[in-house]
């Protein structure tokens, strides 16, 4: 079915795990969207999605978009239907542990600019909206470019990902001034499932660390008394990141998104283990031990340990945006329960 209206707003990552809840919240309010998958097969398996979620897909045209390559690598038709776009919002990236520069850099930096580019050609744009992550962005003087040896040195401290991630916020707040484009970065931390349904639907991060605890894997727990790693579940960012382009009228804006009431780590790893009904680890390692440990013996991704410091983040500008939109956080231990349960009732994505 063709859409009523041109789209308002495109979401780039569609298809994928934040994609599609933001692209639901967006339809329940009515609004004319784009969904950009870089698989054409894609766009009927999110409409299908859709559906079941309880969404009218009548105000959705999906594009198919290759966020790698300049122009999003859009046929002429397709950035001709999105000429009336006002809002893009920015949550494609290559997630995965254990990647390479090479794999990493394409869409998590390249890509970041190739869509703050394409957006800067849209006649009537109020916002970009780019996803980054909560322990990337927090420099109030971002650099971009790095020297060589500045930006190799980046990816042999953080791995690939979070230092492609790094980079990625880095270059577009540096440049979409230039470019005149109004820019918020979002900044997101462990994303948990759905806050009533559980759904998950991503495997990585928490879940990675909950699925070791199921399977009887984690005798020891890496980190302090006061290690914090905040979860924030699916559906509150979802309209966190829908209620951002009317809110923000800064030309740069950053927000850092958590729920506070999440559980210092080693009792939000006791809570889940009792709900599992499994033991929880016997004790604490410090990190810089597990870091010298082996990996076959510790089970540790050495990438996931730079997420596990006592560190707390500044969340005023996101409180204040949600309290001018009327949101509020669900509350987080019934979500972590219905989260948990979700993951182990998928298998933790094994299939």
């Amino acid at each position: 079915m063709s859409p009523t209206e041109s789209p308002h707003t495109l979401v780039l990552g569609a298809g994928g795990f934040l994609g599609r809840w933001l692209v639901l919240e967006l339809l329940g309010r009515g609004e004319a969207v784009a969904a950009a998958v870089r698989d054409p097969a894609n766009g009927p398996a999110l409409r299908d999605w859709l559906r079941e979620h309880g969404a009218d897909p009548t105000l959705l045209t999906t594009v198919t978009a290759d966020l790698t390559r300049p122009g999003l690598d859009l046929s002429p038709s397709d950035d001709a239907r999105l000429t009336e776009v006002r809002d893009v919002h920015n949550l494609a990236a290559r997630y995965r542990f254990g990647l390479t520069r090479a794999q990493a850099e394409p869409a998590n930096l390249h890509g970041a600019l190739h869509a703050l580019r394409w957006s800067a050609t849209r006649p009537r744009l109020r916002r970009l909206v780019h996803l980054s992550g909560y322990r990337v962005g927090r420099d109030p003087h971002p650099r971009y470019p790095l020297d060589p040896g500045t930006a190799a040195a980046l990816y042999a401290r953080l791995g690939a990902y979070e230092a492609s991630k790094h980079l990625g916020d880095a270059a577009v707040r540096v440049t979409a001034p230039r470019l005149g484009v109004p820019l918020t970065t979002v900044n997101p931390s462990s994303v948990i499932g759905h806050s009533v349904t559980g759904e998950a639907g991503q495997y990585l991060g928490l879940a990675q660390l909950v699925r070791q605890l199921h399977r009887g894997r984690l005798p020891l727990l890496p980190g302090t008394r006061r290690t914090f790693l905040p979860v924030v579940t699916v559906d509150h960012l979802a309209r966190f990141l829908a209620a951002v382009p009317a809110h923000d009228r800064a030309p740069v804006a950053a927000h850092t998104v958590l729920d506070p009431a999440t559980p210092f780590l080693p009792d939000l790893i006791t809570l889940l283990a009792t709900h599992l009904g499994v033991r929880p680890p016997r004790a604490l390692v410090p990190v810089g031990l597990v870091r010298r440990l082996p990996r076959t013996l510790t089970g540790a991704d050495p990438e996931t340990l730079t997420f596990l410091s006592e560190d707390h983040y500044d969340t005023s500008s996101a409180d204040h945006l949600s309290t001018t939109a009327g949101l509020t956080h669900p509350p987080v231990i019934p979500a972590l329960h219905h989260w948990s349960t979700r993951l182990v009732h998928d298998a933790f994505g094994d299939h």
